[in-house]
This record gives C-alpha cells, structure tokens and sequence, in this order.
C-alpha cells in the first residue's frame, strides 16, 4: 500500500530510504525494488512524482515538468530501461515530425522538424548561403554527442578502465566537451541568424550557450533529431502511476507529506533518517535525491570529520532558475494557433539571457508549450478547456530573498512581484503563440482565469 498521508509508523526498519520521488528517486527505487530490495520513499510535498506530477484546478489540468521527452522511441535502449521500471509500459505518442517552432525578433517563425536530413533543408531553404556551415553544425552535434557518451562511458567504468578511456578519448572530449556552444558556433559561422537558430533550444538543458559545454547541447539536440518527441498519453503523472506499484510490489511504500530533517550517522556510517517530525526510520542504505547541495545544506550532519567533497559541493553555483506561468484556455485554441510543438520565443532576438531584471523590464526568451494538445486521451467537453503553459529563465537572485520565508508569509510585496511577473510573461508570449495579445481574446479563446481590458 503506498501511504500519501505522512503517516510514519514507529521503530521502522527498511533495506533502503530514498528522499525525494522525482524522476531521478523513483528511477532508483523502482531499480532497487526489482533487485530484491524494500525501499521506502518519502516525500515533502504533499503529491508524489516530483516535477512528473500533475495538478486540476477549476477544470484545467497541467504538467508541472514535462513538455516533451527524447530517447524514448520503441526500441530505444532509454525506453526498454523505463518499461523495466514500470509495471507496465507507459504509452507514449509521437509529437510528430515537427516538435519546435522558433519565434526570433520578427522573423516569420521557424519550424523545426526531424530527422536530421529534415530540419538540414529547412534551414538552408531559409539561409541558402549557409550551406556549408549548417552540414557542419550537424557533423557538430553528432561528435558532440558522441564525445558526451564517452565521458559518461569513463564515469561508469571501473577506475583504470574509465581512466583509459578517458585517455583513448582525449582529443575528441576537449575539442566538443571543453568547449562552449558559444565557441563551437563561433568557429562554424559568423552570421548572427543562423547561430541564434543553433542556440534557441537551450533551454532544453538549462546551459547558457556562452557557459555550457557544447557537449552537452549536442547530446540533446542529438536525441530529438534521432528519435523525435514524445509525450505520455494521460499526462506526466503517468510516469509516477506506473513505477510506484513495482515498489509496492516488493514489500515497499511511497509516502507524500514526510520531510526528511536529518540523516542519522553513527560511527561514521549511515543508519537512517529522521524527519522533521522527529520520527526515526533505520535503513541500511539512504539515497538523497533532492539535489547535492540541498542534501549537504539541509540533512547532513556538522560532523562528518573529512569535509573536502563538502565544500566543493557548497562551491558549486546555482544553476538557471525559471518562473512557470500556468494557462487555462476556453475556446479552440488550434484555430488561434497553438500546435502540438512548443514555441521559443526570442521577442528582440537575444538568445543567450536570461530575465535578471524580473519583474521589471520584459523577458527577453520563453517557452510555450499546450499539453492538452499533445495528450490524445485529454477531452476538453463542451467549453473546450484546454491547458497551457509559460516558462521564463531568470537568475535565482530575484527570488532568494523568499527562498526560506514560507509561502504564507511572504506578504504583499511577494504578491505584487508575483502579479508582475505573470504580466510580463503573458503579455509577450501569447501575442507570439496565439493570435492576440494580454488585453483580449486569444483567437476567439477566453484566457483562465480572467482578465479585465
């Protein structure tokens, strides 16, 4: 049975706690629990599924992670991985050839489609001089990604094997994974275009084109490119709703509403956990799946004695944050021009920021995606509801001064800064995505929850 009510039963004793039900602590759980192993997973919020989950309010549903996943395809080696995972396999359906359309400055939007050879024609239809560096953005990605497996290969090694590796590989790793997007582009083409064309999808992986390894973008931009986009069929939750009977199944539990306060350590080992409840769980193992930093801020003792990987851990900086704007639509919103791809939007062509002004001033990129529209199993009744949502990249700074007040708390100014935030984001995405603007109808289509001309 899988407890979602925060209820912790005393002097417990599990093979292994895992905190967190994200993609990644579900993935570990439903592992150890096809190994033989009971595992207990527990949970703060009070949904279990981490960013799989979904939520209804008023009659619209969304996704609060997933727009569209890669690696999937029947056959591929990721999907027979999640079909073990499962107790039975998730349906997922195909996005279709064209999975990205990109809005940048006034240019008429770029559709992006799939396989390779495809999308290679769409952008030299639309940047005929370009020929030769387009084939040579692609050659790119696929050494990219390559090089990318190969790091990855020489962590998952033994030591000496990874090392050799590591050394056998060395030219092909430091030309794609040492450099930037930013550089490698550079080094293709100097028309300001087409590299913002190479660069729009970053979001895809939260490395800003001038930081991140290139290596990186073209393992991502590879998958969708060789395997298309797919989306599971009832929403995200049906990833969490497939992999917590396998727990179940081998004698372990998933439980909402349990926050974790400590891990407990004795003689320098690992004994269990307890929550912020005061409640204490044994296990032999404890797997952390909240984040290295959280794990090392927030549930680790002050005494661990050697603390060299703890302060590289507490060195690393934050990553790109990003405000998520959650639509409600009645009315036919294919006619007003949402599709199934997702949009990115790049109003005044900048593709390498991120909003650090919010709320003041405009985003400068989004992303806009209609899940209703993917999902062949949603029914939008008679009032033709259907979902969509905003994403917005900013910095963690224009948000840390909340990070530790708790929601009921956080007063007006909060509010306001919220209030702002979602003006910003409305205003400049939905005039690009549908026919309208943040004054008005969509299209014909009536914006949830209303607003006022």
């Amino acid at each position: 049975m899988v407890e979602q009510n925060g209820h912790t039963p005393a002097n417990e004793k599990w093979d292994v706690v895992v905190i967190g039900s994200g993609m990644g602590g579900l993935s570990v759980a439903a592992a150890l629990s096809r190994t033989g192993h009971r595992v207990l997973v527990l949970e703060q919020y009070e949904t279990l599924g981490g960013l799989t989950h979904s939520f209804s309010r008023n009659g619209f549903s969304w996704d609060v992670g997933i727009h569209y996943l890669s690696n999937v395809a029947p056959g591929e080696p990721e999907r027979k991985v999640l079909d073990w995972l499962c107790d039975t396999p998730i349906e997922l359906v195909s996005m279709g050839a064209i999975y990205d359309v990109l809005h940048i400055g006034d240019t008429e939007p770029l559709l992006l489609s799939r396989p390779f050879e495809a999308q290679a024609l769409d952008l030299k239809e639309r940047f005929p001089e370009e020929g030769e560096a387009i084939d040579a953005w692609f050659d790119a990605i696929h050494k990219g990604k390559e090089a990318a497996i190969s790091v990855l290969q020489s962590r998952a090694m033994p030591q000496p094997v990874g090392a050799f590796m590591a050394w056998w590989k060395n030219s092909a790793i430091k030309q794609w994974c040492g450099r930037t997007t930013a550089e490698v582009a550079a080094d293709i083409t100097d028309n300001p275009e087409l590299t913002a064309v190479f660069f729009a999808q970053w979001g895809d992986h939260g490395g800003r084109p001038s930081k991140a390894s290139f290596a990186v973008h073209a393992l991502v931009s590879f998958s969708y490119l060789e395997c298309g986009a797919w989306y599971p069929v009832g929403g995200s939750s049906e990833i969490a709703n497939h992999i917590l009977p396998v727990i179940r199944q081998a004698g372990g539990e998933a439980r909402a509403g349990v926050k974790v306060g400590s891990v407990l350590v004795d003689d320098g080992l690992v004994v269990g956990v307890r929550t912020v409840d005061g409640d204490d769980i044994d296990a032999d193992v404890v797997v952390s799946s909240i984040g290295a930093r959280e794990t090392v801020d927030q549930l680790l003792p002050e005494d661990l004695g050697e603390d060299d990987w703890i302060d590289e851990i507490r060195s690393f900086r934050s990553g790109i944050s990003h405000f998520s704007v959650y639509l409600g639509f009645e009315g036919d919103i294919e006619a007003a021009g949402a599709t199934k791809a997702n949009h990115w939007i790049y109003p005044e062509g900048e593709i390498d920021a991120v909003w650090n002004e919010a709320p003041s001033g405009s985003p400068p990129g989004m992303f806009v995606s209609f899940a209703s529209l993917k999902d062949p199993n949603h029914v939008p009744g008679p009032q033709q509801h259907h979902s969509g949502e905003i994403m917005v990249w900013t910095d963690w700074s224009t948000v840390a001064r909340w990070a530790d007040v708790p929601r009921a708390e956080r007063g007006e100014e909060y509010v306001k800064f919220k209030k702002e935030v979602e003006a910003g984001c409305i205003s400049r995405a939905c005039h690009a995505a549908l026919d309208g603007n943040d004054h008005g109808p969509y299209g014909g289509c009536v914006l949830w929850p209303r607003r006022n001309a």
